[in-house]
């Protein structure tokens, strides 16, 4: 079968590539869709360290084709939008409600793929850029039929990660005010979450002007190309400030922009050894910086959540897919989307 394999060198989609049947608990799941998101990149240009070789690909949806013994809430010919967060449900993070911080779902990548006869990883325990690909149940999400599987591809990575984060993260309220620096396919995401949420002034904030347009669609009041105007906006600073593209001085300006008791959430991921610095008394009238992870969310809960949304016209999910390829045109998506020219490449197979 088809797939994106990164070799440690270089990126290729091989017709070789075949993966296991599903285990107990886990789902055999065709691919249909899957976007090309910012962290696949970070694993070919190394600032997401990764064993390889590795299938790419973390933001799929598609079509349950078999499941292992004791699964029950999917079954054969369900669509299914998929989760990165392979969680055991059991331990006492999972217990209170916050699969993200699951010990068992970080750094432990399987090998449920080949090549010939070597084994190869699987990304974020997914591995979407394939034609097939086994996950557990807990990341297999039902989802409507009636939704385009182009567009809930995108539910499980940028919407999970950007809506998330204003909703479970930074708990945004009616009238906060919002600042968003980057509006690619996060930021795009975290601007509509600001919107359900009820903000007041959602200030976007983008080096390329051609992003004025997209980022007012999906919720920014005011667009600005550098963090330089957000005072003239915003005089006492914002409520909220959110960092999605990964940059220490950037990271530094997030920081720098917010009003007293506001929190600065991170989302962006700069190199592992990357180090920020901010004045230390300029967190004292009761200011945070928050990590997060995966939008905190609970993706059961939550990609059901985002997908009624959609049917109801509340969240937008077609608007993000700005370009199709067929996988075999890897290499021109990833150099789209490496140039800022669309906000979500999709692959389809």
């Amino acid at each position: 079968m088809r797939g994106v394999v990164f070799d440690g060198k270089q990126v290729q989609v091989v017709d070789d590539l075949a993966v296991r049947g599903p285990g107990p608990g886990e789902v055999l799941v065709a691919i249909a869709a899957a976007g090309l998101c910012h962290s696949d990149l970070s694993v070919v240009d190394g600032t997401i360290p990764f064993p390889v070789p590795v299938v790419l690909g973390h933001e799929g949806a598609g079509v349950v084709e078999a499941v292992g013994v004791g699964v029950t809430h999917v079954r054969p010919g369900d669509h299914v939008a998929l989760s990165t967060l392979a969680n055991c449900g059991t331990c006492p993070e999972c217990d209170r409600g916050r699969p993200t911080m699951c010990r068992q779902a970080i750094g432990r990548p399987g090998k449920p793929f080949s090549r010939g006869t070597g084994p190869v990883h699987q990304f974020a325990s997914n591995s979407a850029f394939a034609e097939r690909t086994v996950v557990k149940a807990v990341q297999a999400v039902p989802i409507p039929k009636d939704i385009p599987l182009e567009s809930a591809a995108l539910i499980g990575c940028g919407v999970l990660t950007g809506v998330g984060a204003v909703l479970n993260r930074a708990r945004v309220d009616r009238g906060d005010s919002v600042v968003v620096i980057g509006t690619g396919g996060i930021g795009l995401n975290v601007l509509q979450g600001a919107r359900l949420a009820g903000a007041l002034r959602i200030v976007a904030v983008d080096a390329n002007p051609a992003k004025a347009e997209v980022a007012r669609q999906f919720g920014a009041t005011d667009f600005l190309t550098s963090t330089d105007g957000v005072r003239d906006i915003l005089p006492a600073g914002a409520d909220h400030t959110f960092e999605c593209v990964g940059r220490v001085e950037l990271i530094r300006q997030a920081i720098d922009l917010l009003d007293r008791h506001g929190q600065a959430i991170l989302l962006g991921v700069p190199a592992a050894t990357a180090e920020a610095s901010f004045l230390v008394s300029s967190l004292y009238l009761d200011k945070s910086v928050l990590g997060c992870r995966y939008g905190s969310s609970r993706p059961q809960r939550d990609i059901a959540l985002y997908a009624e949304l959609y049917r109801q016209g509340r969240l937008l999910l077609d608007e993000l897919v700005t370009a199709v390829y067929p996988v075999e045109d890897f290499a021109k998506a990833r150099a789209d989307a490496e140039a800022g020219r669309v906000a979500r490449a999709v692959l389809t197979f």
